[in-house]
């Protein structure tokens, strides 16, 4: 059974594949933000971890820039607190992809092994057929 749901999440069958861009991951990333429910690709997942890398240091840079280098980055606790709740959702739903519970994510307060797992899990191959979470 091929699907996708309207937000551009992944419910599962053969229209996992789908490719998405820098630009879409960013997109579906903030469209999908209180969503814990469907799956989200490897692709999905990782653009979207890239890009917000890439923005985290620039917001950095900025910080560093505005207050000094011993000054309160709040540009940086912005960002983090308006990005913390859909970087849970897209994490839940990027295990969600390989047949796991979102729940999982507690694992990552394991220092190291916890976030290595997490590694690991992320860059799985995904079930290809339909799972208890779509």
């Amino acid at each position: 059974m091929e699907s996708t749901m309207g937000n551009g999440g992944y419910t599962g069958g053969s229209a996992y594949s789908r490719e998405v861009g820098y630009g879409e991951a960013l997109k579906l990333f903030f469209a999908n933000y209180i969503k814990f429910e469907g799956r989200s690709n490897r692709g999905e997942y990782w653009k979207a971890v890239l890009l917000l890398i890439v923005i985290n240091i620039v917001v950095g840079v900025v910080d560093t820039i505005l207050t000094g280098a011993g000054g309160v980055p709040f540009l940086g606790m912005i960002f983090s607190l308006v990005t913390l709740v859909p970087s849970l959702a897209i994490g839940a739903r990027r295990l969600h992809d390989i047949g796991k519970s979102g729940w999982w994510l507690l694992i990552g307060l394991i220092p190291l092994i916890g976030f290595i797992i997490l590694i690991v899990w992320f860059a799985k191959k995904p079930d290809p057929a339909q799972n208890q979470y779509g």
